[in-house]
């Protein structure tokens, strides 16, 4: 066997392991969150929190990616991205052991694990995505959203089966979620292995960054948009299914109902960067994801028959799950290259998750307030109609500096 086609075995190899680590860290960055939202009451009700500081399980993570999503690209850059992600998951670990030790303290310190490990990954991906595949950066989006997609949507799902179906009570229930992270761990140590090895070539998409992507209002549009539509995405998921059971249906069902409202955007996940990629501008995508979005909460809030149900949790699964597709190919897509993508991620993340940590908490408290479910939902469709006007912004076609 000649030199070439050792060398077209070995890059045939790195290119498998680094298309699985890719998918690998995509399980990683949904079920450790969205796990909570159907266990939420059996954890309040076990360790005695109020329902404010229990919707802060779910936006504790959000304030971790806003503040971590800045600092990742700078690890990237100076340690590689392939240690940087392996930093990223050994954090996730740590923090899903420890939250799941029934002590209020270790419960905030682990979830606030959790979001860091998880913020790195987040951040870090859509510029891995664009070095390594930069003639097919709409794929592999489409490949990992929908990835993320599927565990989340599991994650929601089994929560529940889990913790009262097999007795494994909420803390098992929520350690199970560490086995993708070990998995991540092994594939990702071995890349940093073999990166390290190669001495030529380092890759330094990210260098010092400057202050022009913060100046940039296409930037702002597109930080607002992902802002917005994750506002929507962890209120969704941590408050969905208390919603649901408040119109009569049982927690079981309400966690298989959250679960099946990820589901079914999968398909959406999966074609919206694909479609997006073929047309200039994002705009049209924008509108139907927006119409969708409107429509399910709007249902939720007029009626609270088994089928209106049913079809909102649809519309709002189509909607949640092809918006975020978008957003991260705007990541991608409104940026020249891998260091703009990484630096746009970062920015977009940051001020993004900001806006996205008062959801859960925001929606708690106007239920505390209110004791009905009428205020929060009309306050959605607002959030909707915003994801709207500033994906309109971020739909052009144009970049970012």
């Amino acid at each position: 066997m000649g030199t070439h086609q050792v060398n077209e075995k070995a890059s045939q190899i790195y290119r498998f392991f680094i298309i699985t680590g890719i998918i690998i860290v995509a399980f990683n960055l949904r079920p450790a969150i969205t796990s909570i939202g159907p266990l939420i009451g059996v954890i309040r009700d076990d360790v005695g929190l109020s329902n404010w500081s229990v919707g802060l399980l779910t936006s504790l993570p959000l304030i971790a990616f806003a503040v971590m999503s800045p600092v990742a690209p700078r690890l990237g850059n100076r340690f590689t991205n392939e240690r940087a992600l392996l930093l990223g998951l050994l954090l996730l670990l740590i923090g899903i052991l420890v939250r799941s030790i029934s002590v209020i303290f270790l419960l905030f310190l682990g979830t606030l694990f959790v979001g860091l490990g998880i913020a790195i990954s987040n951040v870090l991906l859509p510029g891995v995505v664009k070095e390594k595949f930069p003639t097919k950066v709409g794929l592999m989006t489409s490949i990992y959203s929908t990835a993320m997609g599927i565990f989340a949507a599991g994650a929601s799902g089994v929560s529940v089966p889990l913790a009262s179906g097999l007795n494994l009570g909420w803390q098992l229930a929520l350690i199970v979620w560490s086995i993708p992270a070990v998995l991540g761990i092994v594939i990702w140590a071995y890349l940093a292995k073999r990166r390290k090895a190669e001495t030529t070539m380092e890759m330094q998409y990210v260098s010092t960054t400057d202050n022009r992507m913060w100046r940039s209002p296409l930037a702002w549009q597109v930080a607002a948009y992902m802002g917005f539509q994750s506002f929507l995405f962890y209120v969704t998921i941590s408050w969905l299914p208390e919603i649901l059971h408040d119109y009569g249906v049982s927690m079981e069902t309400a966690g298989w109902m959250l679960s099946f409202t990820q589901f079914v955007g999968l398909p959406a996940s999966f074609l919206v960067p694909v479609i997006a990629e073929k047309f200039a501008s994002q705009r049209g995508i924008v509108l139907v994801m927006g119409t969708f979005a409107v429509s399910g909460y709007g249902g939720l809030l007029i009626g609270s028959s088994y089928i209106v149900m049913v079809i909102s949790t649809i519309l709002i699964g189509i909607a949640l799950s092809g918006s975020f597709a978008l957003a991260l190919s705007f990541l991608a897509m409104r940026a020249r290259n891998a260091k703009q993508a990484a630096e746009l991620s970062g920015m977009a993340q940051a001020f993004g998750y900001i806006l996205a940590a008062f959801g859960p908490m925001f929606i708690g408290y106007l239920y505390d307030i209110t004791h009905v479910w009428t205020i929060p939902l009309f306050t959605l469709i607002i959030v909707a109609i915003l994801v709207v006007l500033f994906g309109l912004g971020a739909g052009r076609n144009r970049y970012v500096l």
